[in-house]
């Protein structure tokens, strides 16, 4: 079905440039990584699923044309801006504020208490609340859509292929983070929780000062 909506060419090529963008470290792949250490792979799927699900909506936007109305409207760019990076921030002032989220004793006897509703709603707002997303996603993905075809069908392709690659992108930075419970000891883990944390914290403060183009 993908190979009448658009030709394997340009799906590989799309393909790599998606691969390539998702796989640098951002919000939600730091999330992916403190997950897999807090609660495990099996556990830290749903924040996946979040973060998946936000594809879809960044790739919708674009589709119906919400993306360009951030690109061109001050007002509306400025409130997705500032409610992303007021969370971002919220996450990662708990995170440095961690004492022992990450104990060893705890991950691997008590996988945690965190509803799998939490987990995903975090990775979901993070993602869809980041206005990079869109405006990258209204300037990447019309050069790959064939204009005098149906086009629902070539977001619905890309869209799939997005989703799949950020999947496994994160799955493998949640496996990292759980193998980092068993290898490292609780001080490192811990460092690593902090370290996310203060990562996230500073993403904030660039999403904060982040401006549209030619603005």
């Amino acid at each position: 079905m993908l190979a009448h909506t658009l030709n394997f060419t340009t799906l590989a090529l799309f393909a790599l440039v998606a691969l390539a963008t998702i796989a640098t470290p951002g919000p939600t792949v730091l999330l992916a990584l403190a997950n897999g250490a807090r609660y495990g792979v099996r556990r830290s799927l749903p924040g996946m699923l979040g973060a998946v699900s936000s594809d879809f909506v960044l790739v919708g936007s674009v589709a119906l044309g919400l993306g360009a109305v951030l690109a061109a409207s001050e007002f509306w760019f400025s409130v997705v801006k500032w409610i992303g990076a007021m969370y971002l921030a919220w996450l990662g002032i708990r995170m440095l504020r961690s004492s022992g989220g990450l104990d060893l004793s705890r991950a691997v006897a008590e996988p945690g208490d965190v509803a799998p509703s939490r987990i995903f709603a975090k990775s979901f707002l993070v993602a869809v609340t980041n206005p990079k997303g869109y405006l990258f996603c209204s300037a990447l993905l019309p050069q790959f859509i064939d204009a005098s075809a149906p086009q629902w069908p070539q977001y619905a392709a890309i869209s799939l292929v997005f989703a799949g690659l950020d999947f496994s992108v994160m799955l493998g930075y949640a496996i990292i983070g759980a193998r980092a419970v068993s290898l490292l000891r609780r001080r490192a883990v811990l460092w690593l929780d902090r370290s996310c944390g203060a990562i996230l914290l500073a993403l904030a403060g660039t999403m904060a000062f982040y401006r549209r183009s030619g603005n």
